[in-house]
């Protein structure tokens, strides 16, 4: 082949490769982004970056309330940080914040699950002791060392059988119960439905005005004598007691004052806790209720029946757990 025909058959090998001018052009022809758009309305580029829009990020209303943890922390809410520091409103949307490691996960590849959150062991161990038991008071009070001159009446006109027993922590006798509808009067307890009523008690509440026999529970001690005197031991008016009847434990105050020989005695709020009868003329039960008054113990204000028993509960256990 001549040097002519060579030469022809390669410009027309590359005549047939080149694309067409029409379609060299559609190629370059590219809609402008707005960034360059932007760059070319606002002329040469000053050797800076064009800054690019900051993501939308959500601003709590005023006077939102903030959560608290179950741990008792307060959680602030505050952005996600992404990549530089900048909030990551993609990283809210994909679901709530979880803490631990991420591990992979089994059914799919390249993705991630967490891993639960760690208990908390001083929250584990810190649970509520069991409420003392009926059977846990009885136990503790089955002895009697005597702190008593003497020995008490159930009921008047009845045989002295009642002594009044104590340990270091508290005092304790083994009786019956009779209804105190003393004090402010109500709709059970007042002068038409006992026939010895009295508007007063021995300990008033907070405002000076008498208990309310209806709605505060509270037991009577017998008046100081030569029997056995309360304010040496330790009593007075808003000391916590246990009351004790089958497998019932109720708390009150000491909240009234009786005869010098008689024992056994507590309000008709107090029956009621027991689930003994509270009618002041033909309640009550002869036998089988146990009181037990902590010493040096008081609720203040004396009216407050929610302190009484949160105190009661306490004094219970430190007493039933008590090497005495």
């Amino acid at each position: 082949m001549s040097r002519v025909q060579t030469l022809t058959v390669a410009v027309a090998g590359v005549a047939l490769l080149a694309p067409s001018a029409s379609s060299a052009a559609e190629s370059v022809h590219l809609r402008p982004s707005r960034d360059e758009t932007r760059r070319v309305a606002s002329g040469p580029a000053s050797g800076s970056a064009v800054p690019t829009a900051l993501p939308h990020v959500a601003v709590p209303h005023r006077g939102r309330v903030e959560p608290v943890a179950r741990d008792g922390t307060r959680e602030v809410l505050t952005p996600m940080a992404g990549p530089g520091g900048s909030a990551a409103p993609e990283a809210a949307a994909s679901g709530p914040a979880t803490t631990g490691s991420a591990t992979p996960s089994p059914d799919a590849p390249g993705r991630t699950t967490p891993d639960p959150a760690p208990s908390d062991p001083e929250r584990t161990a810190s649970t509520s002791p069991a409420p003392v038991t009926a059977a846990d008071l009885l136990a503790k009070v089955s002895g009697c060392t005597p702190v008593s001159q003497g020995r008490y009446r159930k009921d008047r006109g009845t045989a002295a059988t009642v002594p009044v027993c104590g340990t270091r922590d508290a005092v304790y006798w083994k009786a019956d119960m009779d209804i105190d509808c003393d004090g402010r009067p109500g709709a059970h307890c007042n002068a038409g439905t006992d026939p010895n009523f009295s508007s007063s008690t021995a300990f008033a509440q907070s405002d000076g005005r008498a208990l309310s026999s209806e709605k505060l529970p509270y037991v009577v001690v017998p008046a100081p004598s030569g029997i056995w005197d309360y304010r040496e031991h330790g009593v007075r008016g808003g000391s916590v007691a246990a009351m004790v009847y089958r497998d019932r434990v109720s708390y009150a105050v000491v909240g009234d004052v009786g005869p010098t020989d008689i024992v056994g005695e507590a309000s008709y709020a107090a029956a009621t806790s027991l689930g003994i009868d509270p009618d002041p003329r033909s309640g009550g039960t002869p036998s089988g209720v146990t009181y037990i008054v902590f010493k040096d113990s008081r609720v203040t204000p004396l009216e407050d029946r929610e302190a009484a028993e949160t105190q009661g509960e306490r004094l219970a256990r430190e007493f039933v757990d008590s090497a005495d």
